[in-house]
């Protein structure tokens, strides 16, 4: 085989290996399922982390059980941080706040596909979770 041919068939595989990584790629701004907030989820230290970039109506953190933080707007708030690979394909665990009732959950974050993003907060170690699909925003 010549090396052309070779150069030729590794940048194919590249390409293809590539959009393989793409599709799975969690990173982006997502749009929570009930339409209120886009996250942007990038990295950040050694886990993954997911910042409010957009609000609807311009809320504030009023249910936060630090005071000193219910005047402030939700658009910025990181309400996503520490998550890591689990183990477990395209699934990472960490930290989600709910701006809606000031508490922070165990969570767990997976792709369902490459435009929909399951999320689940849980208490008691996992054993009552409720989850919500977001979906990737254009």
């Amino acid at each position: 085989m010549s090396a052309t041919k070779i150069l030729a068939a590794a940048a194919v595989l590249a390409c293809l290996s590539g959009g393989a990584a793409l599709a799975a790629d969690v990173t982006g701004v997502w749009l929570s399922a009930s339409g209120e907030t886009k996250v942007r989820i990038a990295p950040c230290g050694g886990s993954l982390c997911g910042t409010v970039v957009w609000a609807k109506g311009d809320p504030k953190d009023t249910e936060n059980p630090d005071a000193g933080k219910q005047s402030r707007p939700v658009q910025g708030i990181q309400m996503l941080w520490g998550l890591k690979p689990t183990g477990k394909a395209e699934e990472y665990g960490g930290k989600l706040y709910n701006y809606k009732d000031g508490k922070t959950y165990d969570g767990k974050m997976s792709l369902s596909s490459a435009d929909k993003l399951k999320l689940s907060g849980c208490v008691l170690g996992g054993v009552i979770c409720k989850s919500q699909s977001w979906s990737r925003s254009k």
